[in-house]
């Protein structure tokens, strides 16, 4: 119990850093909201009646303590775009992204993981020296570039898979199903609707490799060093000697004694990959908060920029929140430090 609520204090004052942070830069950029709300050439006048309702008229402290007020209560205001309220808009997008980010997560893990444990066991052979440096390539490609030529060779060229957007509109209309939980691909299942859950996985394929490219690279390397560390001690040459299997030494007992690292390197991805989908959500066209982030960003919509961001920091934060205290169970010495 003490462990959770220093964590939780340490959770709320990062936030409290999020929001200050955020909404100082946001009245440091040279344009304004008021613009995008009246247009080209207004009125002083109008002007002066826009900042009085958006309460850009008072001193910036004032506003601050007026937006933190708001924000506590999950009040960000309203979106110049939409019109509605910024918290809705996010809740509308934010299965979308979770949907996103947690198979692009599972796919880095499940292929960083099995992949990492292969090059250490055959270290300095050509699986180790390949598996390395396409881990390194992958890592130094740029994210966007890697989703255009995905875009251009899968969608383009070869025509295999779709280009942009969740599921297929076509799909929706004659396939219809309840959306329940708001991710697809639990929601057709949940339908029995195979056509909708056939389009809502085509349409993952390519945002999801292009977010978890660099991120399987990622993990097989730190997977790849912690595995020589362990496989080094005395203890896994003792198993060795005594006949141990070779598949309970590696993907049990040396897996087990990784368990702990990893799972702090994969909390660090999953942040990594909710910044990552602003781009790439934003590429495929994915109706996400990525791409809301990025929509505000070109419009000055201020109030949707804090929003988001605070979102995407909240998410961060509870899922390493979630990881920290994971470790207690996993090594039994956590409780005593």
């Amino acid at each position: 119990m003490k462990l959770l609520l220093q964590r939780l204090a340490l959770l709320c004052l990062i936030l409290f850093g999020v929001l200050t942070i955020t909404f100082y830069l946001s009245r440091c950029l040279p344009s304004s909201p008021v613009e995008l709300m009246l247009g080209s050439k207004p009125s002083a006048e109008q002007i002066t009646e826009a900042k009085q309702a958006l309460g850009l008229d008072k001193p910036i402290f004032v506003q601050y303590l007026v937006f933190l007020k708001n924000a506590v209560q999950g009040d960000f205001g309203k979106s110049l775009i939409t019109k509605q309220s910024v918290s809705e808009d996010i809740f509308l997008r934010a299965t979308a992204t979770f949907e996103l980010v947690t198979l692009s997560l599972l796919l880095a893990v499940s292929l960083g993981i099995p992949l990492g444990i292969q090059s250490a066991i055959k270290r300095e052979h050509f699986f180790d020296h390949s598996t390395r440096l396409i881990s390194v390539s992958a890592v130094a490609l740029p994210v966007f570039f890697l989703g255009l030529m995905l875009q251009i060779i899968f969608s383009g060229k070869l025509g295999l898979l779709p280009l942009q957007g969740r599921i297929e509109a076509i799909i929706l209309l004659d396939h219809p199903f309840k959306t329940v939980t708001g991710i697809y691909l639990i929601d057709t299942v949940l339908s029995a609707n195979l056509p909708a859950l056939k389009s809502a996985i085509l349409h993952l394929i390519l945002p999801a490799l292009t977010l978890s490219l660099a991120s399987i690279a990622t993990i097989i390397r730190i997977t790849r060093s912690l595995m020589i560390e362990v496989l080094a001690n005395d203890y896994i040459t003792s198993m060795n000697a005594y006949g141990v299997s070779q598949k309970k030494i590696y993907f049990l007992y040396a897996l087990k004694a990784t368990l702990i690292p990893l799972l702090t390197v994969i909390g660090l991805t999953y942040g990594f990959m909710l910044g990552g989908s602003i781009i790439v959500e934003y590429i495929f066209d994915w109706p996400g908060v990525g791409g809301y982030i990025v929509q505000a960003l070109l419009n000055n919509d201020f109030n949707a920029v804090m929003g988001a961001t605070f979102f995407i920091a909240f998410s961060y934060l509870i899922v390493n929140l979630i990881i920290d205290l994971s470790y207690q169970f996993l090594d039994p010495r956590y409780n005593k430090r």
